[in-house]
């Protein structure tokens, strides 16, 4: 009879030894992230930019076109029924989604026409073609065009798949967190 209790203590033993053993890999993993996260690290998963390790550089001016941006979107019927569909990423800015990388193509005051391509000022932005269904066949709806409202910026990806303000329009400069810096990066 107490050949079974003591190889139960054992077992317990063993339990809890293994558990400690990975408290202090666990707790080393959420500080390496969170220095990561503070110090201004992301990892890019979508192909919308080479995936990898980013840096978000401080912008202390106004975005300009051709900028390449980390950019929260704000909670907006489009956006959170982009969230819904699954092309957005869950994350921690206030629509619930992860930040965007995008290239700013137009500022405000610039003319955004959006047909089967966008074109910005009468000139077409390249690898901008609109897509009428997506990947499941559902239909997208485009953005109509217009003037990019003062304090807007319109955000574009050359990815042909990727959900940019094609689809949802110009939306607040305020919502950038900063220029998008590569730092360890793979485009597949």
């Amino acid at each position: 009879m107490t050949i079974p209790l003591i190889e139960m203590a054992l077992k317990r033993r063993r339990k809890k030894a293994l558990l400690l053993g990975f408290a202090p890999i666990t707790m080393a993993l959420l500080g390496m992230i969170s220095v990561a996260w503070f110090g201004g690290y992301r990892v890019n998963l979508t192909p919308s930019e080479p995936l990898g390790l980013w840096r978000v550089v401080r912008l202390d001016r106004p975005a300009a076109v051709g900028d390449l941006v980390f950019i929260c979107p704000p909670q907006t019927t489009a956006i959170r029924e982009a969230r819904a569909r699954g092309y957005l990423r869950p994350g921690l800015c206030p629509a619930g989604v992860a930040p965007l990388i995008k290239s700013v193509v137009a500022v405000a005051g610039r003319r955004v026409d959006v047909g089967t391509s966008v074109s910005v000022n009468g000139r077409l932005v390249p690898s901008s073609t609109l897509a009428q269904r997506d990947a499941w066949g559902r239909q997208m709806t485009p953005f109509s065009g217009g003037i990019v409202p003062a304090d807007y910026v319109f955000l574009h990806s050359a990815f042909a798949g990727s959900y940019d303000s094609r689809y949802f329009g110009p939306i607040p400069a305020a919502g950038i967190l900063g220029l998008a810096q590569e730092v360890l990066t793979y485009a597949p």
